[in-house]
């Protein structure tokens, strides 16, 4: 069975923490296409369960192998993965094992980075894809927007995040979520060089989701040419806020000189145009405060994923 008797995709969710629960939210009250089938995970206590269970959600605190004994999971088509980098191998092995979809939200990164307006079509068979990070989510969109009108040479991004919105998990995989960062900044968004830096910001009250792009190509852009740029970035930004509300550029694009600056990751020095980007992504405020835009931003792009999936390969008709 494809699809349940009302058409929508069955989805579950391994994790029962902020992104878990996030998302079986997201997937309850805001998807048209999609079904909320069960969630799993491993603590019996877990707020996470006791919602789910709450909500008429089918639970289980045995993990992936208890997702896939529970009745009904054989209907299952999309499983999203919100645990950690190293749950996921053997979720994923048993995701693959069953013919799921894997969605993944860890820093694990077994499938191809995908970032919903960027790149989901190229990816649409994929077994397993990864959601990248919060900040790539956010900024591989501008950088890809940027890169489609000119070349270019460096990106470099930096993510600010509440401190109250980074959980345990963030926390833990700083060095994970720079390195994951920047590779998507070059895969996804095309530069050929990229650097990531994350900050948690301690501010009170909270401080929603800023993100600041800045990418660097050779040459003086004509006028033209930074036209063609800015338009690219502000289409490229409609398109995320279509699944992302709260996204946003908080001022116009900007273009400065640069001259004989060395790149990092290229060995050469530039000389051309800096384009700076500079963002906000302001969280719906499902489950956590609307300043938590870094955990909305990843939640939505998986759901999005999802999604769009589902009408590609035919599961759903197509929105």
């Amino acid at each position: 069975m494809s699809t349940s008797p009302d058409g929508t995709v069955p989805v579950a969710v391994i994790g029962s923490g902020n992104i878990g629960t996030d998302l079986m939210i997201k997937v309850l009250r805001h998807s048209p296409t999609l079904r909320m089938a069960a969630m799993a995970g491993i603590d019996p206590d877990s707020e996470g369960l006791a919602r789910a269970a709450r909500l008429k959600v089918a639970t289980t605190h045995e993990g992936v192998d208890g997702l896939a004994e529970l009745p009904g999971f054989d209907e299952v088509k999309v499983v999203f993965d919100a645990t950690s980098a190293k749950a996921h191998v053997h979720n994923a092995e048993v995701a693959r094992r069953h013919g799921k979809l894997m969605i993944d939200l860890t820093p694990a990164a077994l499938g191809p980075f995908v970032v919903p307006p960027v790149n989901l079509d190229a990816h649409r068979d994929a077994d397993d894809v990864n959601m990248v990070t919060c900040g790539g989510q956010a900024t591989v969109p501008v950088v890809a927007a940027v890169s489609r009108v000119v070349p270019v040479v460096y990106a470099e991004i930096v993510a600010s995040l509440s401190s109250r919105s980074a959980g345990p998990g963030t926390r833990a995989n700083i060095d994970e979520f720079t390195e994951t960062t920047a590779e998507a900044l070059r895969t996804v968004g095309g530069a050929q060089a990229g650097k990531a830096i994350i900050v948690l910001n301690p501010a009170e009250p909270p401080l929603v989701m800023r993100d600041t792009v800045y990418c660097v190509v050779e040459g003086e852009l004509s006028e033209r040419t930074r036209e063609r740029t800015a338009d690219s970035v502000a289409a490229m930004a409609q398109a995320v806020r279509a699944y992302v509300p709260g996204y946003r550029l908080k001022q116009r694009v900007q273009f400065d000189p640069v001259e004989d600056a060395l790149v990092p990751g290229l060995g050469r020095r530039v000389s051309g145009t800096r384009v700076s980007v500079f963002l906000e992504v302001r969280g719906a405020g499902h489950y956590l405060p609307d300043y938590a835009g870094n955990l909305d931003i990843m939640t939505a792009a998986a759901v999005r994923t999802a999604e769009k999936t589902a009408a590609l390969r035919g599961w759903v008709k197509p929105a």
